[in-house]
C-alpha cells in the first residue's frame, strides 16, 4: 500500500513539472512571437529604405517617384485588371521589376521589398472607386513607333488653361504660365497657388505671358526672364507690344522685377508679338517680334522693334558689336530683320548658331539660320500667300535679302523649339523639334551641314503644341493648349 501512495506521488509531482514546464516554453514562444510582432511593426514605421538614405512613408515615395506620371491623387492610371485583384502581388511585381513596354523604371534597387509591398497597398488602396474618375496618359499602356524610337507620353500636369511659357528650377521643379499672365510652380505633383509679382499682360489675342528663360548663371544670381506683351493705354484705347521683366524668386513670389527691353512702337493691333528667348553661350539674349500685323509698315526699317530679331546682354544693356549700334535712327537691338512672326528661338548645341522658325502667311512658314545684320526679306519676298488666296508678292527671292534654310508648304505653324540633346533619345540627338499649332503634331527634322534632309510627324492630333523643352534631365516635355497640359516623351529601350 505505502509502495502504491509513493508511487501515484512520483507521477503527480512528476506530471506537475512536466506541465510547469511545458507552460514555461508555450510563455517563451508567446512572448517571443509578440516581441517579434512589435519590432517588425517598428521596423515598418520608422524605416531607412535599403542604402539609398531615402526615408519617409509610401505616401511620400508615390509623391516623389510615382505621382509625375500617374497624378498627384492617383488619377492617371489606366483601368486594368490588378485593380479588382484580392492582394497586391501584380502591383508588387510591376513596382520592383518594372514594365519594359510602357517605359516603367524598375525599382528593385531604390526600395526595400517591405517599401515596395507597402507601396503597393497605397496604390491599390488609393485607386478611386468610381473609374471614370481615372484619366490616363495619352497613350495609355500603348508604345507610340516613329521611325527610329520608341517612347510613351506621360500626362505630367493637366487642367491648365492654355499653358505657353515652361522653365525648369535646378531642383527639378518647373515653372509654368499660362497665356492669362498667370505663373505656377509645379513641384513634387502639384502645382502651387499662382505666384504673385508677375507683370501685367496684354492676354488679347495672341499676347499674354509668352515664355520664361532661367539666365545661364541662375543657381549664382537667380535671374529669371519673362517675355510677354505689355499693356497700355493711348487715347483711351487698349495698345501694347512685347517686354522683358526679369525678377528672382523666393517661395511663391518674385522680387526685384526689372524690366530691361520694351518694344516700340505700341499699336492696338493683338497679333504677331513674337515669342520665345534664348540665352547663347556668351551671356547673350535673344528673342524676335512679329510685325504686328503691319508688314508693309515694320519690318524692313529699322526704326522700329517689329519683324525683328534681337540681341541684349543679360542686364539689357545693348552689345557693343550689335550690327547697327552705330547706325543713325535704328533700334540699336536688332540683330537681324525682315522677319514676320518668329514663335521659336533655339541655339544648336554643337555649333552655338542662333536657329529660328517663324510663321508664314497661309504656306511659306520659315526656319531660318540668323546671323547678324542680315534681312529675311518679309514681306518682299515669301513662299506664302495671302490668307484670301491672292498673291502677297510675286518674289519669292531677291539680291540682299536671306533665302529660308527650309519653309513649309502647307503651313504647320510652328512654335516652340528646341534641339534634342543627351544620350535619352539617342536616334534624335541634334535633331529639331517643333510644335505644331495648327496641324496639332510634334515636328521632328533631321538636319545635315545647315540643310534639313528629313522630317517626321509626331503625335498626330495631339493638340496645339505650344513649347517644347528638354528638362535637366534630359526629358522632351511638351506645352499642350487645348485642353491645357503638360506632357513628357519617356523613350523605352
Amino acid at each position: 500500500m505505502l509502495n502504491f501512495i509513493q508511487m501515484m506521488t512520483d507521477f503527480f509531482v512528476n506530471k506537475f513539472h512536466f506541465m510547469k514546464k511545458t507552460l514555461t516554453y508555450f510563455t517563451f514562444i508567446v512572448i517571443t512571437v509578440v516581441v517579434a510582432i512589435l519590432v517588425s511593426y517598428s521596423c515598418r514605421s520608422n524605416k531607412v529604405q535599403g542604402n539609398t538614405g531615402i526615408q519617409g512613408n509610401a505616401a511620400t515615395s508615390y509623391q516623389k517617384y510615382c505621382s509625375g506620371c500617374h497624378g498627384a491623387a492617383l488619377e492617371k492610371f489606366q483601368e486594368k485588371e490588378w485593380m479588382d485583384e484580392k492582394d497586391v502581388s501584380s502591383v508588387v511585381r510591376s513596382i520592383k521589376y518594372g514594365i519594359e513596354a510602357i517605359g516603367m523604371p524598375a525599382f528593385e534597387k531604390t526600395f526595400s521589398d517591405s517599401e515596395i509591398e507597402e507601396l503597393a497597398t497605397y496604390v491599390k488602396r488609393g485607386i478611386p472607386d468610381d473609374r471614370s474618375k481615372l484619366i490616363p496618359a495619352v497613350t495609355p499602356g500603348g508604345v507610340v513607333e516613329s521611325e527610329v524610337l520608341k517612347f510613351v507620353v506621360d500626362t505630367v500636369v493637366s487642367g491648365l488653361k492654355v499653358p505657353w511659357g515652361l522653365a525648369f528650377l535646378p531642383n527639378g521643379d518647373l515653372l509654368i504660365s499660362e497665356r492669362s499672365g498667370t505663373l505656377y510652380i509645379f513641384s513634387d505633383g502639384k502645382i502651387s497657388d499662382p505666384v504673385t509679382g508677375v507683370p501685367p499682360v496684354m492676354a488679347i489675342g495672341q499676347g499674354g505671358l509668352l515664355d520664361i528663360c532661367l539666365h545661364p548663371g541662375y543657381k549664382n544670381n537667380g535671374w529669371i526672364y519673362f517675355f510677354y506683351s505689355y499693356l497700355s493705354e493711348q487715347d483711351g484705347k487698349t495698345a501694347g507690344n512685347t517686354a522683358i521683366m526679369r525678377a528672382r524668386l523666393k517661395g511663391n513670389s518674385l522680387y526685384d522685377q526689372e524690366i530691361i527691353y520694351k518694344g516700340t512702337p505700341e499699336t492696338e493691333r493683338n497679333y504677331h508679338f513674337g515669342c520665345k528667348l534664348a540665352f547663347d553661350d556668351k551671356g547673350h539674349l535673344f528673342f524676335g517680334i512679329g510685325d504686328r500685323g503691319q508688314h508693309f509698315v515694320f519690318p524692313q526699317k529699322l526704326d522700329n522693334s517689329n519683324g525683328k530679331i534681337h540681341r541684349l546682354n543679360d542686364d539689357g544693356s545693348i552689345p557693343a558689336d550689335n550690327p547697327f549700334v552705330n547706325t543713325p535712327g535704328a533700334i540699336a537691338s536688332i540683330y537681324s530683320y525682315g522677319h514676320r512672326n518668329p514663335q521659336g528661338t533655339s541655339i544648336h548645341p554643337l555649333t552655338g548658331e542662333l536657329w529660328i522658325s517663324e510663321h508664314g502667311p497661309r504656306g511659306g512658314d520659315e526656319l531660318n539660320l540668323i546671323k547678324p545684320g542680315l534681312n529675311y526679306g518679309w514681306p518682299v519676298i515669301s513662299y506664302g500667300i495671302n490668307y484670301d488666296g491672292t498673291v502677297l508678292t510675286p518674289d519669292t527671292e531677291k539680291e540682299g535679302m536671306e533665302q529660308p534654310v527650309f519653309y513649309w508648304i502647307p503651313s504647320i505653324g510652328p512654335c516652340g523649339m528646341t534641339f534634342v540633346t543627351g544620350d535619352r533619345y539617342k536616334d534624335w540627338k541634334n535633331n529639331l523639334l517643333l510644335g505644331s499649332l495648327p496641324l496639332k503634331h510634334l515636328e521632328r527634322v533631321v538636319m545635315n551641314n545647315n540643310s534639313v534632309i528629313h522630317r517626321e510627324q509626331l503625335l498626330p492630333g495631339i493638340g496645339r503644341v505650344r513649347n517644347v523643352v528638354m528638362s535637366p534631365d534630359g526629358y522632351i516635355y511638351l506645352s499642350i493648349e487645348t485642353p491645357g497640359k503638360i506632357l513628357r516623351l519617356m523613350p523605352v529601350e
